[in-house]
């Protein structure tokens, strides 16, 4: 059986990513695989505010629960999903990456994923 370990390596290992994260809503890491270049200690300290802002905007747009998006800058592109009500995921990725088959792929696994947890 597969171990969230296995999961974040097979999501670091795809063409472009960067990061690939789990935490805890506190912040806290579960577990993570990064290359050069991303601080993942300030990223995991950053992303659950950034949930919390999208799942109010989804309040007040009567569009329901945070699922999952991507926030585009100049240098990338950083995937945010909710994966429990205790555990998000982050993939931080290269301009140019295929941003919605990993879309794609967190929705579709996302239920397997949040099982290994």
């Amino acid at each position: 059986m597969p171990t969230i370990r296995d999961v974040v390596q097979a999501l670091s290992r795809r063409p472009g990513v960067q990061a690939a994260i789990v935490l805890g809503r506190d912040g806290l890491l579960i577990d993570s695989s990064v290359r050069d270049g991303v601080d993942i200690e300030s990223v995991a300290a950053l992303v659950p505010p950034v949930i919390a802002a999208c799942a109010r905007l989804g309040e007040a747009s009567a569009s329901g629960d945070f699922g999952a998006g991507a926030v585009e800058f100049a240098a990338g592109t950083t995937l945010v999903a909710t994966l429990t009500p205790d555990a998000l995921l982050a993939l931080v990725v290269t301009p140019g990456t295929n941003v919605g088959s990993l879309l794609y792929e967190v929705r579709k696994h996302r239920a397997a994923i949040a099982g290994l947890l």
